[in-house]
């Protein structure tokens, strides 16, 4: 497949960060977008008429995991993910004319925080998120059995001008109150939005690409790695230290986003040639704070 052609690309979750990049960039490529809101009462039959004939479906959705998860938001972590890709994975069932690529979203919360990964590695969390995600991209492997090529996309920490992770820890560094998660000592593994872009595309183009596929950057680090580098950058003190009960009392269950430990790196995407312009995050932070 190539994006030197004009190509049919249904997008599920186009007005997030991500979604709006992407439809940005293949805009810009003289492509077809179309996006996909599906919502509790959306059929099946709906979903199917708007995809059946694109070359490329990309499933995004899912609401934001930066919040507190009450018992409430957590069901509707699961449903906003698990139900909406049930849908269109029946939906692509009832196609005619299949879509060719089925590229489905997920986190490198997959993993635990004991291990070092690699795209294949199966060593998983026991905990919420890990499940959710474990759901997440057991419902997108179900096209498989449609020769559809199914992807699915494990993120690391998003990094972008335009907001996402950036946009919360930015405010307390630049007026000097910024400072280490917890023990500091957890890996964050992370990834530049420009990067993560243009790793869609490399997917796209490259069609022996299948299965899990960690979108981080070859150079995960340490929290109190990243506290200094941004402390430095910005040139603000970081002697702040926010306690883990603090995060606890406002994210609750969700503070596991932040404290725990995920040291990933994107063999698959190394192995098949692709180059990052931000393998290094003081390259990447002084790119956003410009």
């Amino acid at each position: 497949m190539s994006i030197g052609n004009r190509l049919k690309i249904a997008i599920c979750g186009k007005s997030g960060l991500i979604g709006s990049k992407l439809e940005e960039m293949f805009h810009l490529q003289h492509n077809e977008v179309i996006g996909l809101k599906i919502r509790e009462n959306t059929t099946v039959e709906n979903i199917a008429q708007l995809i059946d004939g694109s070359d490329i479906l990309i499933n995004l959705s899912g609401t934001t995991i930066l919040t507190r998860w009450s018992d409430t938001y957590k069901k509707s972590l699961y449903e906003s993910r698990i139900d909406t890709t049930k849908k269109v994975g029946k939906a692509i069932s009832l196609c005619k004319e299949k879509p060719k690529l089925f590229i489905s979203a997920s986190a490198v919360g997959i993993y635990d925080s004991i291990h070092i990964h690699d795209d294949e590695s199966e060593n998983y969390e026991n905990d919420f998120l890990s499940k959710l995600c474990q759901d997440w991209e057991g419902e997108a492997r179900k096209a498989e059995v449609f020769d559809v090529r199914c992807v699915q996309t494990r993120f690391g920490v998003i990094y972008a001008k335009e907001g996402s992770a950036m946009q919360k820890m930015l405010p307390p560094f630049k007026i000097g109150l910024g400072g280490k998660l917890g023990s500091g000592e957890q890996m964050v593994s992370w990834v530049h939005i420009d990067d993560l872009m243009r790793a869609f595309e490399f997917i796209i183009k490259t069609p022996d690409i299948r299965g899990s596929i960690n979108l981080t950057s070859p150079y995960p680090l340490s929290n109190i790695e990243q506290t200094n580098i941004l402390g430095e950058v910005l040139n603000r003190s970081t002697f702040f230290t926010i306690p883990p009960f603090m995060l606890k009392l406002v994210f609750g269950e969700g503070s596991t986003v932040m404290l725990d430990s995920k040291e990933v790196y994107p063999i698959k995407l190394l192995e098949h040639g692709f180059v990052f312009s931000y393998e290094k995050f003081e390259d990447a932070l002084k790119d956003i704070v410009q």
